[in-house]
């Protein structure tokens, strides 16, 4: 990769290509929790309002204190560089705004905090691409500036992560403590289920009907890269006894594989729709 010629040291290389998946992911999970709130807005109040707060809440914990830790560790270095000073300076006013759109999502009401969700994810979006195109390269370029230090000096101000442990390497976002294979009940009082993705249903054998109403997350248009960590930043913001319907362009059976090894027998999964161009999936809490 290109990243590792321009680099001044192969520790700094690594540690570009590590933020820069870092960024991708946070703006992915983003990306799924704003497209689900503006779906739910349109079908479900009450499930709407639960998704802003966790939008909200979700900024509060990722990307906010990303944002002031940049501002400690990296800019004051990246603001010695000549061609770097006034690209800084534009960067710290975009975190303002950035905190101002949480600030007004935080006191709107879900219908009205679409447009604030929307502005907010292109902002994002638009402030990572000149982060990880112009700043961090030229830090990993700079002579006497070692990337892989300062990255580690960022990531020791972030806060933990809920029932996380660091142990000194700069992984940023929430961990996957979930351990494969195990499953949950419907909380009804029957034998919980152990179907594998493909045998999955949406009901949970209690012969209760499931919800047929549900925001819809639409991930055809998604770059392949990003889609897991999209669908997954959606389902995180899915309120329990909620579910989502998720649109795919194939059987999203390695999706399904790392949602239940990431949340396990939390999720039950209906097909809807079997191809052959699409598939639909009702993603909902047992």
């Amino acid at each position: 990769m290109s990243v590792l010629t321009v680099a001044s040291a192969p520790e700094d290389a690594v540690a570009l290509e590590g933020a820069e998946a870092h960024q991708a992911r946070t703006a992915a999970e983003l990306a799924g929790r704003v497209a689900l709130l503006t779906t739910a807005a349109g079908t479900d109040p009450s499930a709407a309002e639960r998704v802003r707060a966790g939008l909200v809440a979700f900024c509060d914990r990722e990307v906010l204190p990303y944002a002031a830790a940049e501002e400690a560790v990296l800019y004051p270095v990246a603001r010695t560089m000549p061609d770097a000073r006034l690209l800084i300076v534009s960067l710290v006013a975009e975190h303002r705004c950035l905190a101002a759109l949480v600030d007004a999502m935080r006191e709107a009401a879900p219908a009205d905090a679409v447009a604030e969700a929307r502005a907010l994810q292109v902002l994002f979006e638009e402030h990572t691409a000149k982060e990880n195109g112009l700043v961090l390269p030229l830090l990993a370029m700079a002579p006497g500036v070692s990337l892989a230090t300062l990255l580690t000096r960022l990531h020791d101000r972030l806060p933990p992560a809920p029932g996380t442990e660091r142990d000194g390497a700069p992984t940023h976002g929430r961990p996957e403590t979930a351990k494969p294979g195990k499953t949950g009940g419907c909380g009804c009082g029957g034998a919980p289920e152990t179907a594998k993705p493909e045998e999955a249903s949406g009901g949970c054998g209690c012969g209760g009907a499931p919800e047929t109403a549900a925001p819809e997350l639409d991930v055809r248009a998604v770059p392949h890269a990003l889609r897991h960590a999209t669908v997954l930043g959606a389902l995180d913001a899915v309120p329990a006894g909620g579910a989502m319907v998720l649109v795919a362009p194939h059987d999203p059976l390695p999706l399904l594989a790392r949602i239940e090894e990431r949340h396990p027998g939390v999720f039950s999964v209906e097909y809807l729709e079997r191809g052959p161009e699409t598939w639909r999936l009702r993603l909902g809490h047992r």
